[in-house]
């Protein structure tokens, strides 16, 4: 088979990914004769489109579950999506209202439903698309959405569990709302920004004197619904105060002056107001007073009746109105500049409201006790590991979790109010009747579930549960989950909770959290800045191979990946350098046997020991760096062989011996030498760039006696007899010597076509034997015409001089360049080198610059210093050799 000249990813990537399809590659068996290794991916929201973080995720996954196919275990990556509540919800409320000018409350609820029904269709389409072009080797045929019937069957079954059990439970409490969600949210779902605001110090007259206390707040607008003063009891500066009453501003409603141990005395005047309904530590200390609890705000954070004359307004004008009264009343004892972490929604950065509301909650003190020791004792591990105490910190001091949304897209509460006796019946079933009191009177909770709650029960909701399912009792638990860190809370804590308490089994044997990708300049990538890449737009510029290798080898467990396009270029360059070299082998393998006999029938040479030495070498490298995760090595590594050893070294050296027709057993050696590393070079890259090495390993002859496809043939294993150290550090010692005649060739610009002479002084006999037993490396790969080599050799006076570690070269330059012409070119380029290098220097002692600027700009400025103290250094050895004292 003959390949063009160019590689064109748009001609293969669809076709070998409809191959793998039909050919049901992908389908995890259940097979009791191999170890399962599960992967469930972490469902992307129904409503969006894949991004480059979702496609670095993915393409980690599809590496390890490539890999481990390979290896022989029974694979299996399980595909889903999640239904995405708040998200999806607003989404199409948004569209309804843009195309029809309606509101979802226009519809009803069912109508409603309904039509975010007919989006998820759309976008799961969609994302199931983006997920294929990506190269995901997912087993289709289990695909899973949240909202499934058995999913939610799932949710249901844990929900009315955790009731009987009495861990979860209805309770009035302040929570965060979104005035444009209209939703309460998880501490999780609110993102704290540092603001400029201000701090309102207001005086509160006390009753029956002409004294006051000055309290201090950043939201004057709450005082309209306070209810009591709190002090700490030791503070001196209002000790007096304590039981006296005080007249509220404005509302003129009398509250009492309450001692409290939960005040702070350094902050502000040491006097608080108690405003219950609308602040979490209010409202414990007006439980403990018995301070009553006014709520001033509609869902829409509009002011309501109980805000009197301010009533109907929005926050932000109540504000003003109620600052500006108390100003003219005198009362407004001062402002002052203050910074203030204001709560955002995560998904639409509304300030959030905190507000007292009767919601469903789920108690996790106990139910967390079992996963931080899961971590703890090391049946769970992560990846990096200093994820853990990011998990310790949270998991130890866990709150109870506000599980209902006030939304209609979700899995609704299984709960049923009775409008007779006031009770709730929890049940798995619709039930028709009141279970305390029998009435037919009853109507189901108009909440839904936080989104959190059911892929929580993903690792195994997926595979059937409650239903015993085969899937569950073999792959289950799976053996990793890769993930962002930023969700650790919201998800990975919270499957590893529900996977004990309801399989009484961790659901994972480890987590990997892959960095975030960021841009070249290490910023986080957002619309607002234009600075995002669509992995699709890359795929469709350098081919999706590309893509997925930038992505895979530059992930570090240590810090984010930087991403350039530059090096999606290059990854680009990689792929048409193994395609040219496949390409440049099928030239003359056309009589290569199906199956290649082994290696010992002919003599290997040097180059051959030394090629299957360093195979072996990679494949142990690659190996070990699959196993720990560390795809950044293993893009490195297979990029330094391939590009490297295979290409710039062994089919340079082998080119004779290939168009030898005089000597056939040294060139039938040298092709089951190069068919061999090619077809092992393929396996080793194919999870990480499957589509160009199922291009590939189709058209290389002999690679059907392993397998029809790359994809399910055996990973490569590296055999003891092919570890060669003489062979390597010989190839070391000879690869040394000809890139230094190569470098000084390009330094002292000696044309390519001109023939050297070279000496190579040493007193290492081995090593002047294997120079002039390779004599004809150095013709061939450095246009060497003679070589001479010992230990005292006479030294010419003009020669370009490189010290190596076991040898010197010598490269005598008179007839071969103009001497003069060459000084001055090098002492000018030396001059321009030695300036440059001073003004970086002055850069990076200058304390200004080193303080201000970012410090990848610094430590550029130090590299590009040392890479310039490195070609001084060269062009002063280079004029010395021309006899010039520098």
């Amino acid at each position: 088979m003959t390949l063009p000249k160019a590689y064109d990813p748009s001609g293969v990537e669809e076709k070998q990914y409809a191959f793998w399809e039909s050919r049901g590659y992908f389908r995890g068996h259940v097979d009791s004769s191999k170890t399962p290794f599960a992967i469930v991916i972490p469902p992307p929201n129904v409503t969006g489109e894949l991004h480059i973080g979702h496609a670095l995720n993915n393409t980690l996954q599809d590496v390890v579950i490539r890999h481990k196919r390979m290896e022989g275990y029974a694979a299996c990556w399980f595909p889903g999506t999640d239904h995405a509540g708040i998200a999806t919800q607003n989404v199409v409320e948004r569209k309804i209202a843009e195309d029809e000018g309606l509101t979802r409350h226009d519809l009803g609820r069912e109508a409603f439903v309904e039509r975010v029904w007919d989006w998820k269709e759309t976008y799961l389409d969609r994302i199931r698309g983006q997920l294929k072009a990506l190269g995901c080797s997912c087993d289709w045929e289990r695909e899973r959405f949240t909202l499934d019937d058995g999913l939610s069957n799932a949710v249901r079954e844990v929900f009315v569990r955790l009731w009987e059990e009495g861990k979860i439970y209805q309770g009035e409490y302040i929570i965060n709302w979104c005035p444009r969600c209209l939703t309460a949210l998880s501490d999780l779902e609110v993102e704290h920004e540092q603001t400029q605001g201000k701090l309102y110090h207001i005086r509160y007259p006390v009753k029956d004197s002409d004294e006051s206390i000055v309290i201090a707040t950043t939201r004057p607008e709450t005082m309209l619904a306070d209810t009591g003063v709190a002090v700490h009891p030791d503070d001196e500066r209002h000790a007096q105060h304590i039981g006296k009453t005080v007249v509220l501003p404005l509302m003129e409603r009398e509250i009492p002056v309450v001692p409290d141990q939960g005040v702070d005395p350094e902050f502000g005047t040491g006097a608080l107001k108690i405003t219950p309904a609308h602040d979490p530590l209010d409202l414990k200390i007006g439980e403990r007073h018995g301070l009553e609890v006014i709520d001033i705000f509609n869902d829409d954070a509009t002011t309501n009746e109980h805000a009197g004359p301010y009533s109907q307004l929005p926050r932000d004008e109540a504000r003003e109105r109620v600052v500006a009264d108390l100003e003219s009343q005198g009362l407004l004892a001062s402002v002052e500049d203050y910074q203030i972490g204001l709560g955002q929604c995560q998904r639409c950065d509304t300030p959030v409201e905190p507000k007292i509301s009767k919601q469903w909650f789920l108690a996790m003190e106990e139910l967390a006790r079992p996963a931080i020791e899961a971590v703890r004792d090391g049946r769970i591990k992560f990846t990096p590991e200093r994820w853990q105490k990011v998990y310790f910190d949270w998991m130890e001091n866990i709150q109870d979790w506000c599980i209902s949304r006030q939304l209609w897209w979700g899995h609704r509460i299984p709960a049923w109010h009775c409008d007779e006796c006031s009770e709730i019946t929890v049940a798995r079933e619709t039930p028709s009747a009141c279970r305390s009191c029998g009435s037919s009177d009853i109507r189901q909770d108009e909440d839904v579930l936080d989104t959190w709650f059911s892929s929580q029960l993903w690792p195994f909701s997926i595979m059937g549960w409650p239903e015993e399912t085969e899937d569950l009792h073999y792959f289950y638990p799976t053996a990793l989950l890769s993930t962002a860190p930023d969700i650790i809370f919201f998800w990975v804590a919270r499957m590893i909770v529900m996977g004990l308490h309801f399989r009484d089994e961790i659901p994972f044997k480890q987590v990997l959290f892959h960095p975030m990708v960021k841009d070249k300049q290490g910023r986080k990538m957002s619309k607002s800045r234009g600075n995002t890449m669509d992995p699709l737009e890359m795929k469709d510029q350098y081919g999706m191979d590309a893509v997925r290798f930038t992505l895979a080898s530059g992930m570090s467990k240590s810090q984010d990946l930087k991403l350039d396009e530059n090096d999606i270029d290059g990854a680009r360059r990689f792929l048409n350098k193994i395609w040219n070299a496949t390409r440049f082998a099928l030239m003359h393998l056309e009589d290569f046997p199906s199956r290649p006999s082994d290696l010992d029938e002919f003599p290997l040479t040097l180059e051959d020991r030394w090629m299957l030495s360093s195979l072996a070498r990679t494949i142990e490298t690659v190996q070990a760096h699959m196993d720990s995760y560390d795809f950044n090595v293993v893009g490195e590594t297979l990029y330094d062989f391939v590009w490297h050893d295979v290409c710039d070294w062994y089919l340079e050296l082998i080119k004779p011996r290939l168009n030898d027709e005089t000597n056939p057993d040294d060139r039938r050696t040298a092709q089951r030498v190069l068919g061999l590393t090619l077809r092992e070079s393929l396996k080793l890259l194919h999870p990480m760039v499957p589509f160009i090495t199922e291009e590939l390993w189709q058209a290389l002859p002999g690679t059907e006696a392993d397998a029809d496809s790359v994809m399910i043939a055996p990973f490569p294993t590296a055999r003891d007899e092919w570890r060669d150290d003489d062979a390597e550090r010989g190839m070391d010692a000879l690869q040394e010597l000809i890139v230094g005649v190569r470098t000084l060739r390009s330094e002292l610009k000696v044309p390519p076509e001109t023939g050297l002479r070279a000496l190579i002084r040493t007193d290492d006999t081995a090593l002047a034997t294997l120079c002039r037993e390779h004599e004809h490396y150095f013709r061939d790969l450095a246009r060497v015409e003679s070589l001479e080599t010992g230990a005292d050799l006479e030294r010419p006076q003009y020669a370009a001089r490189r010290v190596l570690k076991r040898a010197e070269l010598l490269l005598p330059l008179e007839g071969i360049i103009d001497l003069g012409e060459q000084r001055d070119l090098l002492a000018k380029e030396l001059e321009d080198a030695r300036a440059q290098l001073e003004r970086t220097r002055r850069k990076l002692e200058d304390t200004d610059f080193l303080e201000k600027a970012p410090r990848e700009v610094v430590e550029r400025e130090k590299a590009w210093a040392e890479d310039l103290s490195a070609k001084v250094s060269r062009l002063e050895e280079n004029l010395a050799s021309l006899g010039v004292e520098s």
